[in-house]
């Protein structure tokens, strides 16, 4: 029988509809297998060999002075640096210039490998380069909003074979930030308490849709899931902003993140999926009403009319049960 839920953090309801599939495991026949790629293309410009004149922003060396992972202005970038926003209203139009800063992390020499096929330490590599961009980022005076992205496999939106992530600094906050903020700012009035960790005290309670639980992160299905096997991970402690990860914290998260898209890659047959990092906007600084976390969306299904028409999704696949079939994936 369907069943219609509320999710409290995105102010969804979501329709489950398990009627509409067979089973979990049926969502395998929704990817398709990915063609062997070799460690090394000669035509990518991420690839060993390939840098050139590139300019760099950041990266990891390994000992022999070789890059692990580097960060690189994203050459068709969505936003570019300037410090003149223009702004420009007349009656209901209203612009202002898209600044700020689009960036590409290069994840791995590699051709070939996928972030689940990556040791975790090369994984806390990467989240330690996530947040010391964030932190630069944020210096900037026009930015008001950083996302940290990743797009998996053509129907997540990569255009590009070799593993990458972006981040992207905007000089504003979207409605659907500021609606979550919103909402967890009034549920903090009212209850004293923080929206998402009242979130994961729950889930912890009810242990049915739980993926990994660790002394600082915790992985779940939610219990009001938008899609099928979307994925939660929650730091225990309460912060507002991702840039607050401390480096005790990295490995631990990275450890966390690995399980989770081995768990994905090994029940989906690797599905396209995207991630990524929720924090709060820049100008508000530390929040007690807010709570970073990182999502995992797998694209195991598209949106059709009547999501479109109500603004209501439709999951055919129960949390708990999506939960059981990651669980029992050997990592």
């Amino acid at each position: 029988m369907s069943e219609m839920r509320f999710n409290p953090i995105t102010r969804d309801w979501v329709i489950l509809a398990p009627g509409r599939s067979n089973k979990p495991n049926d969502f395998r026949a929704a990817t398709k297998p990915r063609a062997a790629r070799p460690q090394v293309r000669p035509d990518c410009p991420f690839c060993v060999g390939n840098e050139g004149p590139q300019p760099e922003v950041a990266r990891l060396s390994a000992p022999d002075g070789s890059w692990l992972t580097r960060v690189l202005p994203n050459k068709f970038p969505a936003l570019s640096p300037t410090e003149d926003l223009c702004r420009f209203t007349h009656g209901t139009f209203r612009s202002i210039a898209a600044a700020g800063m689009h960036e590409v992390v290069v994840e791995h020499p590699r051709h070939d490998l996928t972030l689940a096929g990556m040791e975790p330490a090369h994984l806390a590599g990467i989240l330690w380069l996530y947040r010391e961009r964030y932190r630069a980022l944020r210096a900037d005076p026009v930015i008001e909003s950083i996302v940290i992205f990743k797009n998996h496999g053509e129907r997540a939106g990569t255009s590009l074979e070799h593993p990458h992530s972006q981040i992207v600094a905007a000089p504003i906050v979207s409605s659907t930030v500021r609606t979550r903020l919103e909402e967890a700012t009034r549920f903090h009035e009212e209850s004293g308490e923080c929206l998402f960790c009242r979130v994961l005290a729950d889930e912890l309670e009810a242990r049915e849709r739980l993926l990994e639980v660790e002394p600082g992160f915790v992985a779940f299905v939610p219990y009001a899931a938008l899609s099928p096997f979307h994925i939660w991970i929650f730091p225990r402690r309460h912060a507002s902003s991702f840039d607050t990860i401390s480096d005790a914290e990295i490995p631990e998260l990275a450890t966390v993140l690995s399980r989770v898209l081995r768990r994905l890659s090994t029940s989906l047959d690797d599905p396209d999926f995207n991630f990524t990092i929720r924090s709060v906007p820049v100008s508000e600084g530390e929040n007690q009403s807010y709570h970073w976390y990182l999502a995992i969306v797998p694209r195991t299904n598209q949106m059709a009319g009547f999501e479109l028409g109500s603004g209501i999704f439709i999951n055919s696949v129960r949390p708990e049960d999506a939960a059981a079939v990651l669980r029992a994936a050997v990592v």
